[in-house]
């Protein structure tokens, strides 16, 4: 089992910044993959970025240039920082671990945090 903690979710202003968090915990050594997903109200989770236990990156094309992935394995924590922030990001972002299990992804999420975006 993997556990996830985020935080640094809140209200920010547009064009404003957010640095999201989440510590890992448990069964890490094996993970392949994490990442941060967002869902809007009334709408299915997607993914925002993601970062390979290689280090390779993806984004979003809807994120590309103004978020950043990052990971610190001496503190067991994921980040995200968010810059230029814009209403339509406003959503509950979601922590990720991913483990290749064979023949299917297994997949451990956090509890979620609230960012807004707003005046």
């Amino acid at each position: 089992q993997v556990q996830l903690v985020e935080s640094g979710g809140g209200l920010v202003q547009p064009g404003g910044s957010l640095r999201l968090s989440c510590v890992y915990s448990g069964r890490i050594f094996d993970i392949d993959s994490m990442g941060w997903y967002r869902q809007a109200p009334g709408k299915e989770r997607e993914l925002v970025t993601t970062i390979t236990s290689g280090g390779n990156t993806k984004y979003a094309d809807s994120v590309k240039g103004r978020f950043t992935i990052s990971r610190d394995n001496a503190k067991n924590t994921l980040y995200l920082q968010m810059n230029s922030l814009k209403p339509e990001d406003t959503a509950v972002y979601y922590c990720n671990a991913a483990r290749w299990a064979t023949a299917f992804w297994d997949h451990y999420w956090g509890q979620g945090t609230q960012v807004t975006v707003s005046i």
